[in-house]
C-alpha cells in the first residue's frame, strides 16, 4: 500500500463509481457533524487521516462504447474504479463540494456569472474544481456531463445524485428514498455550515477549508488485484462510519453466488439476467422500505420476517435468520458442492473422579462417517427466492402504511390500521401473507379482524405473554404464503389458541384480567395503567363516530409527545379537589381513589389540556375555559370529541355516573370483542367499585 495521498491527487485521471451491490448513502447527522468538525478542527500544520479507500479497476474492455465513460478512458488515459470500501466518506467529500460551489455561486457578486469567472482564490475559478473533481463536459459541443464520481446506472440513487444533488437538468422526478434523503440532508447540512463559515471567516475562511479538504485530508489507496475476488473483499471488511444492514450484506452474497457457476451451468446471459433480477429487486425493496422517507422501514426487520414466511421460523432472537441465509443456505458451498472429507482424529478422554453410584449410560456406537455432500444451489433457487423477496416488500410496506396503498379497500385498511394502533406483536410476517397470497379481500378482513380480536382478548385482557402462540402463528405464515393454509384453517387456528380463556358455555375467563387490575389499582393507578386503556377508548370513541358524520379524535391524539401531551381525562380529579368533595360525601378516601381510576371515569380528550384545568369542578369542565382576556384556553366536554359530548349530557358527576358509564364501557367491550363476562356482579368486580356511602360511612 503507497503512502497516503491527498484528495486533489487521488482524483487524477480516476473515475469513481459505487457499483451495485453497494447499499446507499448511510451517513446521517451524527457522522456529517463528526467529518465537520474533523475539518474546521485541524491544525494548519498537521494532515487528517481519512482512512483506506479501496478501489477495483473496471477492465477497459467491459467499457461499453455508449457509456459516459468510454471517450475519458478511451483517450484521455482515465481509468474507471469500483468503489469497494471508502464510498460514505467519498460521497461526503462530493456532496460538500457541490454545497461549496453552489455557496460561491450565490454570492451577490457572483449573481450572473459564468462559472470561469468565479473565483475561488486568485488562480481557481469554480471551472476548475468542477473539472477535477465533480464532472468532464465532452467536447466539441459539450452536451453532456461524465462525472468524477457516482453511482453505476442501475443503482437506485444515479438518478438522484445527478439531478438533485450534483445539479445536472433535464430530470422533473427522481425515486426518492431512504438513502436519498440521506444525500439530501447532507447536502442541507453542507450548506449551512458553509453559509454561516462564510458570514463568520469571509471568503478567506472558505479557503481554508477548501484547502485543508483537498491537501490535507489523506486517504491510503488500495487497489484490488485481479486474482483477488471483489466480492469476497466486500464481504470481509468492516466498513467505516455505520456497519452494512444484513439486507445489504445478502444482496452483495447473492451476486458474489452469481459469479460461482460454470458457463456450463449458466450461460453468461443468464448470468447477467440473474445479477439484473437480484438488482431490480433490491430497487424494488429498498423503494419499499423508504416510500415513506420520513419513517423508513427497518431493513433487516423485513429480512427476518420474510425469512420466517420463506424458510423457517426459530425461537432463538438475535442473529438466527442471517447465520441461516449466509452460512447455511445461500453458501459458495452450496454451488460448488465440494465433498468433506473423513478425517480420523485422535480422541483426549479425560479422566473425572465419579461421585455417584449410577451406572453410566449405553455407549453409544457411532456408524463410520460417510462423506457428505451439501444439496446444490441451483440458479432457480435463486430465482425464486430474490422475486418472493421482492413481492414481499410490497405487501411488507402495506401492512405499515395501508393508506398509501391506492387499490385497498377502506375497510379492509381500516382494519390494518386497528392491527396497528394495537400492536400486531408477532403477526405481521402472518398480515403481510395474507395481504400477498389470499384473493379475496373479505377473507382478509375476517382474518384481521380475529387477529385483533386475538391480540386485544389474549394480551390486553388475559395479559398472555406476548410469545404465546409465536411458533404456531410464524409457522403459519409459511403455509400461508405458499398456499397450504386456507382463510378457514387459519380462523380455526385463531380460535383454537383461544380456547382455554373460555368456559364450556362461552363465557370468558375473566381471572386473568381481574388479577392483573388489581395489581393496578393497589398501585393506584386502576385501569389508567392498564396497557390496553387508550387503544379501547378509541375503539368506543369510533364506535360513537360510526353514527355521525364527524371524526373529532385521531389517533396520534392519543400519542404521547415529546411535550407530554394529555390525552386521557380523569374526569373526577385525582388530586381530589374541593370543588368534588360534595359529589363524594361519605366515601373513604381509598375508595374515591378507585372511583378515580375506574373505567367509567376516564375519558378520551380531543386535545391537550392544562394542568391547571385538571381540577376544575365537572360544570366547569363541561364549558368551554377562557382567560380573563376572554381567549378560549380550551373547549369544555361539550365541544371535544363524542365521548366528551356523551359525558357532557350528564348535569352533574359523582359515584353513579361512573359505575352506569363503567358498566356501559364494559358492556361495548362484550359486544366489541364477541365475549361474555357472564352476569352483572362479574362486571361490576371488574369495576372496583363496589363499595357506597352506606358500606363504609362517614369520610376519613
Amino acid at each position: 500500500m503507497d503512502e497516503p495521498k491527498p484528495l486533489d491527487s487521488l482524483f487524477k485521471e480516476k473515475l469513481f463509481r459505487i457499483p451495485d451491490y453497494q447499499r446507499g448513502y448511510a451517513w446521517q447527522k451524527e457522522q456529517l457533524e463528526a467529518f465537520w468538525e474533523d475539518l474546521v478542527n485541524l491544525h494548519p500544520s498537521r494532515s487528517h487521516y481519512t482512512g483506506v479507500l479501496t478501489l477495483k479497476q473496471v477492465p477497459t474492455s467491459d467499457i461499453v462504447e455508449d457509456s459516459k465513460e468510454f471517450w475519458l478512458v478511451d483517450d484521455h488515459s482515465y481509468k474507471l474504479y469500483h468503489i469497494v470500501d471508502g464510498q460514505q466518506r467519498l460521497t461526503t467529500f462530493i456532496i460538500f463540494l457541490q454545497s461549496f460551489v453552489d455557496l460561491f455561486r450565490s454570492l451577490p457578486e457572483n449573481e450572473g456569472k459564468p462559472d470561469e469567472e468565479i473565483y475561488l482564490s486568485d488562480t481557481l475559478n469554480i471551472a476548475s474544481v468542477q473539472k477535477k473533481f465533480l464532472f468532464m463536459l465532452k467536447p466539441p459541443d459539450d452536451q453532456f456531463r461524465t462525472y468524477k464520481f457516482g453511482y453505476t446506472a442501475d443503482n437506485p440513487s444515479y438518478d438522484y445524485m445527478r439531478y438533485r444533488i450534483l445539479g445536472e437538468k433535464g430530470s422533473e422526478s427522481v425515486l426518492e428514498t431512504f438513502y436519498t434523503l440521506n444525500l439530501s440532508n447532507a447536502k442541507r447540512f453542507f450548506t449551512e455550515q458553509l453559509r454561516a463559515w462564510h458570514e463568520s471567516d469571509g471568503i478567506q475562511g472558505l479557503q481554508d477549508l477548501y484547502r485543508t479538504l483537498t491537501k490535507r485530508f489523506m486517504f491510503n489507496e488500495y487497489i484490488i488485484k485481479d486474482e483477488f475476488d471483489v466480492f469476497v473483499a466486500f464481504e470481509t471488511m468492516n466498513n467505516r462510519g455505520k456497519k452494512l444492514s444484513d439486507l445489504e450484506l445478502l444482496k452483495n452474497r447473492l451476486i458474489y453466488l452469481t459469479t460461482l457457476y460454470t458457463d456450463d451451468e449458466v450461460d453468461p446471459a443468464e448470468r447477467t439476467d440473474l445479477r439484473n433480477l437480484i438488482n431490480d429487486a433490491w430497487k424494488e425493496i429498498y423503494f419499499q422500505l423508504g416510500r415513506n422517507k420520513l419513517k423508513p422501514l427497518n431493513d433487516d426487520d423485513f429480512l427476518k420476517a420474510h425469512w420466517t414466511m420463506y424458510f423457517k421460523y426459530s425461537r432463538k432472537t438475535g442473529s438466527d435468520y442471517i447465520r441461516f441465509l449466509l452460512d447455511d443456505q445461500f453458501t459458495p458451498q452450496n454451488i460448488h458442492q465440494k465433498i468433506v472429507e473423513v478425517v480420523e482424529l485422535e480422541e483426549v478422554e479425560e479422566q473425572v473422579e465419579s461421585d455417584s453410584d449410577e451406572p453410566e449410560e449405553d455407549a453409544v456406537i457411532e456408524e463410520e462417517s460417510k462423506p457428505i455432500a451439501k444439496a446444490k444451489l441451483q440458479p432457480n433457487g435463486i430465482r425464486d427466492y430474490v422475486n418472493s423477496l421482492r413481492q414481499t416488500a410490497v405487501y411488507w410496506f402495506r401492512s405499515f402504511y395501508p393508506d398509501l396503498a391506492d387499490d385497498m379497500p377502506e375497510e379492509e385498511r381500516e382494519w390494518i390500521r386497528k392491527l396497528n394502533r394495537l400492536g400486531m406483536t408477532y403477526f405481521r410476517p402472518v398480515v403481510t401473507a395474507v395481504l400477498k397470497n389470499m384473493k379475496s379481500s373479505q377473507d382478509r378482513i375476517e382474518i384481521f379482524q380475529a387477529i385483533e380480536r386475538y391480540v386485544f382478548v389474549m394480551f390486553r385482557l388475559s395479559q398472555y405473554r406476548t410469545n404465546y402462540g409465536s411458533s404456531v402463528f410464524s409457522n403459519a405464515s409459511r403455509g400461508v404464503d405458499r398456499g397450504n393454509i386456507k382463510p378457514k384453517k387459519l380462523l380455526a387456528m385463531l380460535d383454537e389458541s383461544m380456547a382455554n380463556i373460555f368456559a364450556e358455555d362461552g363465557t370468558y375467563l375473566s381471572g386473568d384480567f381481574f388479577s392483573h387490575l388489581e395489581k393496578r389499582f393497589n398501585k393506584g393507578t386502576g385501569y389508567y395503567g392498564w396497557s390496553g386503556l387508550r387503544y379501547f377508548l378509541y375503539e368506543y370513541e369510533l364506535h360513537l363516530l360510526s353514527n355521525l358524520n364527524q371524526k373529532k379524535v385521531d389517533w396520534s391524539d392519543l400519542l404521547k409527545t415529546p411535550k407530554d401531551k394529555v390525552s386521557i381525562e380523569h374526569i373526577y380529579p385525582q388530586s381530589d379537589p374541593p370543588p368534588w368533595k360534595q359529589a363524594f360525601k361519605g366515601i373513604r378516601k381509598k375508595e374515591r381513589q378507585r372511583y378515580q381510576s375506574s373505567l367509567g371515569n376516564l375519558l378520551v380528550l380531543s386535545m391537550s389540556i392544562n394542568a391547571s384545568l385538571q381540577d376544575d369542578s365537572f360544570d366547569e369542565k363541561r364549558k368551554q375555559k377562557k382567560d380573563r382576556s376572554g381567549k378560549v384556553l380550551r373547549a369544555g366536554y361539550a365541544d371535544g370529541s363524542h365521548s366528551e359530548i356523551e359525558v357532557a349530557g350528564q348535569w352533574e358527576w359523582g359515584p353513579d355516573q361512573i359505575l352506569e358509564r363503567g358498566e356501559r364501557l364494559l358492556r361495548f367491550m362484550e359486544e366489541r370483542w364477541n365475549i361474555q363476562f357472564g352476569d352483572d356482579e362479574t362486571r361490576l368486580g371488574l369495576l372496583f367499585i363496589e363499595w357506597t356511602a352506606e358500606d363504609d360511612g362517614a369520610e376519613e
